[in-house]
């Protein structure tokens, strides 16, 4: 964690118990996670550690929409479940719980597109398919989709390209019949690499495709209640 991040949260006592590093909130038990985080804190910590993790944008957008208390609890246990059928659909993908959510990491082995363009090979098709299920079981979460690119290529150029590939997937999700107000999708260039961009197999790492999945009005609503908030 950088430096920021651990000035910021010194000055927040209370938070910083929650957050004493990273990797203790990565590990921490999931439904503890979803009752100790408020939405103010979540909104706060969610920006730095977004900001300043592996976790990255679409992690630091799952903390930051925590609710925390009863409801968060309920919502996470959910949660759990979810993550479990998405590892099982499509093994090999990247499956973290994040918050009250889920951190959904597509590489290029399992969401690739033809060189410098935004269109779905066959096998991305066939890798989202088998998600569709899950995300049509799961109906009351919301879905944002972060598109990146390594750094080959002008920035520019890469911003535009990552845009339209969140946009494929997004598409093609919805060609499925999920619904299309379920996803936001947002092309983040070659930020947040998660490897080098120095060799071949770095930057086959950091072209990827990074879903954030949420509860939606409905299931926090329902949460609420159920825990008598």
């Amino acid at each position: 964690m950088k430096k920021t991040a651990i000035l910021v949260m010194s000055s927040l006592f209370l938070l910083a118990t929650l957050f004493a590093s990273c990797e203790a909130t990565k590990n921490a038990n999931n439904t503890q996670k979803g009752a100790g985080i408020g939405a103010a804190a979540g909104a706060l910590i969610g920006g730095i550690i977004g900001n300043n993790s592996k976790i990255g944008t679409a992690g630091g957008a799952l903390i930051g929409a925590a609710i925390g208390g009863g409801s968060g609890a309920l919502i996470g246990n959910k949660m759990d479940k979810q993550a479990r059928e998405i590892d099982q659909a499509l093994p090999g993908a990247d499956v973290e719980r994040v918050g009250e959510g889920i951190r959904l990491v597509l590489k290029e082995d399992a969401v690739r597109f033809d060189t410098g363009k935004a269109t779905l090979t066959t096998q991305a098709k066939a890798n989202l398919d088998k998600l569709v299920p899950v995300f049509k079981d799961y109906a009351d979460t919301n879905i944002e989709i972060y598109g990146y690119t390594d750094s080959t290529g002008s920035p520019e150029f890469n911003l535009t390209l990552s845009q339209k590939r969140a946009e494929s997937v997004k598409d093609y999700l919805v060609s499925k019949g999920l619904l299309v107000s379920r996803f936001k999708t947002t092309g983040l260039g070659i930020a947040d690499p998660i490897a080098t961009n120095d060799t071949a197999e770095g930057r086959t790492q950091n072209r990827r495709v990074e879903f954030a999945i949420m509860a939606n009005d409905k299931m926090v609503q329902d949460a609420k209640k159920e825990a008598g908030q």
